[in-house]
């Protein structure tokens, strides 16, 4: 949710700025601290400190990136959240992607086991297939959150360093690489370390492009998912109807709590569906305007988590990815019969 809310001030930042309404920012050289940590940072990624410094003395500091990270965790009620993700537009646009780039996305699932329907769902609540990747300044978002988030500065930092050696291998124009409030970037919207450990080269043209290129986003995306531990086949969540306070009060405790489904519905919880009874799960309670919803999440869902720690975003992405397939599968049940139909 927290992204959600940020997109929505960054949209409202961006209409300002053009407007000439929002605050200009403060150059980052003229803080105290900037000599230091332009020597740090030349320490840590061997580029020479007069080049760092012709680089930094544009950089901007804004405070409107601080509060857009900064926004209370508190998420929507579901019922309004998902429909932000899984929605007409979103299906449609999703549908057309697939069909663009159908040979790209079965190529991935072939090397990476990631479904589809998973890999186009995660670029659709991302970006809207690429439509919206971001207008900060990369550079300007990550120096502002290294020197002035301090609850996740160390982290920023790290990004910002990886985002240097990025720039560095390759060739980008460090001060032309806009992307979110946040720092991510492109179709996928990788932050810089992720760029740089799962960005592939998809389709073989000596160069990982996960800014232009949908199809080396594609290859990513799934990479990402693969690398944390996809399982092929598997379930991902179902809903749940949880007896008993004492195991209501075990939702949303994390990955760590998972525990077998048999001992879930020793605890109460009712899941409909025949699975094995040693599969891991644990359990989500997402609170709607009607009451809470529980879910049993598996491997999957904790996989689309890495992603975004949200698990309302892991979610939209599962039930949005379902109405792909399901959608697809429809269309291609309408050509095939269609075909079989001779003209009359």
């Amino acid at each position: 949710m927290r992204r959600v809310l940020g997109l929505l001030l960054l949209s409202f930042s961006l209409v300002a700025d053009a407007r000439g309404g929002v605050e200009a920012g403060e150059p980052f050289a003229a803080r105290p601290q900037y000599a230091p940590f332009i020597q740090s940072l030349a320490a840590e990624t061997s580029l020479a400190p007069e080049d760092l410094d012709r680089l930094f003395r544009q950089v901007i500091l804004r405070p409107q990136i601080v509060r857009a990270i900064s926004l209370p965790a508190e998420a929507k009620p579901w019922d309004q959240y998902r429909p932000l993700f899984v929605n007409e537009r979103r299906i449609s646009g999703g549908l057309a992607f697939w069909d663009a780039h159908a040979e790209a996305l079965t190529r991935a699932r072939q090397t990476y086991g990631v479904p589809e329907a998973v890999i186009v769902a995660i670029i659709g609540v991302e970006t809207h297939y690429g439509r919206h990747t971001g207008g900060y300044r990369v550079l300007d978002a990550l120096t502002t959150l290294a020197v002035d988030y301090p609850p996740r500065a160390d982290y920023f930092r790290r990004e910002l360093v990886e985002f240097l050696l990025l720039a560095r291998e390759q060739g980008l124009d460090t001060l032309a690489v806009k992307g979110s409030y946040a720092g991510a970037m492109g179709i996928g919207q990788f932050m810089p370390s992720s760029c740089r450990k799962y960005g592939v080269d998809f389709d073989g043209d000596g160069h990982a492009d996960l800014w232009r290129n949908p199809i080396d986003a594609i290859g990513a995306v799934a990479h990402y998912l693969h690398a944390f531990g996809w399982q092929p086949g598997a379930p991902v969540a179902y809903p749940v109807e949880v007896a008993g306070e004492a195991t209501r009060e075990l939702a949303n405790t994390g990955w760590s709590a998972r525990r077998p489904l048999s001992e879930w519905r020793a605890r109460g919880v009712s899941l409909k569906e025949h699975l094995p009874e040693t599969l891991e799960a644990m359990l989500i309670r997402l609170d709607t305007t009607q009451g809470p919803e529980f879910w049993l999440a598996f491997q999957n869902y904790y996989v689309i988590t890495r992603y975004n720690r949200s698990f309302q975003y892991a979610l939209a992405v599962h039930q949005l990815a379902q109405a792909l397939a399901t959608a697809r599968a429809t269309a291609c049940s309408v050509c095939r019969l269609d075909a079989t139909v001779s003209p009359q």
